[in-house]
């Protein structure tokens, strides 16, 4: 071959290969076939996604399968390990993914009765300014509802502290529009009611009635007559003596009270103090398929040899059809707006009855808390405990320390309930025996007069203080109380985060915490308080695929717009259980 012709053939190969480098280089390889086995059920990209997880803060897409959560992080790495030929990709659409909120602290059995009692609240939640006003929500639900005579009508949200001064509802209120139905109107601290005369021959309530210790019951002025306002173990034994859903009522009402919960993107709910009929009721909704959300109940203290009964402890700790029987409630003490808490010094308005040098009382004995606190240690169960004002968590802390004896700060899972009256030195006790507190920022807005009137301005600025329990290491969770406030997770977690007062004054700007923080007290660490915190809390792989969908990120919006965020989709378990309409 000459040495020209063997040159164009060395140049037709090299030009060969040239071109076959460059066609491979600009032809992408096929995208290698995701394992079925692994692929998604859904993958959620296109928005913020907020893990609420420290180490991995932010996520451009979500995967789930078989409602958990198998993968967190950048699309293009979820896609490609994820995404199936039948795999749903939702497009957040700039809407951001949170996780699903997680309930510290509720009444949710009293939630099942709500679309069955009217709403007094005062504004902005309900009609209830004054007395007349709150009649007038009572005739217009009676008539409405077409409510027989001799039949018990119900209200939530009765609130004294926004009354106008010294016009308080009372018995002669309700008698004029009611002469024939018992009408009971819950106090809004969910610690009393005020009852009209029918209601009060119902219950055996009259002026030969002695008020029982720990107990509170209002007189018409200068007689023994009872006026209406039934507070505390007063009031316990009607409370516990409403009347209870049939059992197709049962799953009708669970099933709406659900729904109300996932509406604010809550799926998980708390009952606070069960009563064993209360829990026999939710044990035949559950049996019945009426749960969407987890709920867990914590039997009432006076009501436990019932349950335990009923329920052996070691049933407890585990979900059956979405519900478990969590620990024990005892409370205390009662409620600072109600004027029933217990502290270490006088209200500056009296008590509830007119009482002088007033500081409200313990609800037992501390021997018997002692025995209480005993007992349930023993049982190895967690323990929600109420105490707000200072005395009562001044009692606790004697008791623990006495029952708990050498082993001190061994954590047994105990939750202090609202605990809003802290001190500095309650703090140091709380983080040195590994107590919880589930504070209660929502009082910053709706009670915070109350408190100032009640027990002074410095005190009143330093409810739930959620600052100096973060900087003592604590994981403090927040709560609604609901029935007692509304429901909504945002308004609470606004709250935290802003500490102003209807009237629009700061209370304890001190103890504000960030967005984020707000959102920790209301998702990862109440599932450490519950013991949850492998299942839920945060967006990580491995975790119960429980998330919400907010119309914006409530961490980056204004402080002050945290309150506007709405929830736009509730998902339990990779299953839409709420959309907005």
């Amino acid at each position: 071959m000459s040495r020209r012709v063997r040159a164009c053939v060395v140049g037709l190969a090299l030009a060969s290969l040239v071109s076959g480098c460059r066609q491979s280089q600009s032809s992408p390889a096929s995208p290698v076939p995701v394992d079925e086995r692994q692929a998604a059920d859904t993958i959620y990209t296109g928005g913020d996604i907020v893990t609420v997880d420290r180490n991995q803060p932010e996520a451009e897409a979500l995967a789930v399968k078989d409602g958990r959560i198998v993968a967190v992080g950048s699309r293009a790495q979820v896609e490609a390990a994820h995404k199936g030929a039948a795999t749903q990709v939702v497009d957040l659409a700039g809407r951001t993914l949170i996780p699903a909120f997680l309930d510290a602290h509720s009444h949710y059995y009293s939630a099942l009765g709500v679309a069955n009692q009217a709403n007094v609240y005062p504004p902005p939640a309900g009609p209830g300014k004054d007395p007349a006003s709150i009649v007038a929500a009572l005739v217009k639900f009676r008539d409405e509802r077409k409510i027989p005579a001799g039949e018990v009508i119900q209200a939530y949200g009765y609130d004294d502290t926004a009354m106008p001064k010294g016009d308080l509802l009372n018995r002669d209120h309700l008698d004029a529009a009611f002469p024939d139905n018992p009408v009971l109107v819950q106090h809004v601290s969910m610690h009393g009611a005020v009852l009209n005369s029918a209601a009060l021959k119902k219950w055996n309530i009259s002026a030969a009635t002695r008020t029982p210790p720990g107990g509170v019951i209002v007189r018409k002025p200068g007689t023994q007559e009872p006026y209406g306002l039934l507070m505390e173990t007063a009031f316990l034994p009607i409370f516990a003596s409403l009347p209870k859903p049939t059992a197709e009522q049962a799953v009708d009402w669970t099933k709406a009270a659900q729904q109300l919960y996932a509406s604010h993107g809550v799926t998980t709910a708390h009952e606070g103090a069960t009563h064993a009929g209360d829990l026999a009721v939710m044990k035949r909704a559950a049996a019945a398929g009426a749960n969407s959300i987890d709920v867990i109940a914590y039997p009432f203290i006076t009501d436990l040899d019932e349950v335990l009964k009923a329920y052996p402890v070691g049933t407890w700790g585990t979900y059956e059809q979405r519900l478990k029987i969590g620990g024990v409630k005892i409370t205390i003490d009662g409620s600072p707006q109600g004027r029933t808490a217990a502290f270490t010094t006088p209200y500056l308005t009296g008590g509830p009855g007119g009482e002088k040098n007033w500081k409200g009382e313990l609800t037992f004995p501390e021997a018997t808390i002692t025995q209480m606190v005993r007992r349930v240690y023993a049982l190895g169960v967690p323990l929600n405990l109420h105490a707000n004002g200072d005395a009562a968590i001044d009692a606790f802390l004697r008791v623990h320390e006495a029952v708990a004896g050498p082993d001190l700060t061994r954590d047994r899972h105990v939750t202090l309930i609202h605990a809003q009256f802290t001190r500095k030195d309650h703090l140091d006790k709380f983080a040195k025996y590994k107590l919880v507190p589930s504070f209660y920022t929502l009082h910053t807005y709706y009670f915070a007069d109350a408190h100032v009137a009640n027990r002074g301005a410095a005190a009143a600025a330093y409810i739930s203080p959620m600052r100096d329990a973060l900087a003592r290491g604590l994981r403090p969770t927040n709560h609604t109380d609901f029935v007692v406030a509304p429901l909504d997770q945002l308004f609470m977690m606004w709250s935290a985060v802003n500490r102003e007062s209807r009237g629009g004054q700061s209370i304890g700007p001190d103890q504000r915490i960030t967005p984020l923080e707000a959102l920790e007290a209301q998702t990862i660490n109440v599932a450490y308080q519950y013991g949850e915190q492998d299942l839920k809390g945060s967006l990580a792989p491995g975790k119960l695929a429980d998330l919400v969908i907010l119309d914006r990120n409530p961490l980056k919006v204004a402080p002050a717009a945290i309150k506007d965020v709405r929830v736009v989709e509730t998902i339990k378990e990779g299953k839409r259980i709420y959309t907005r309409r």
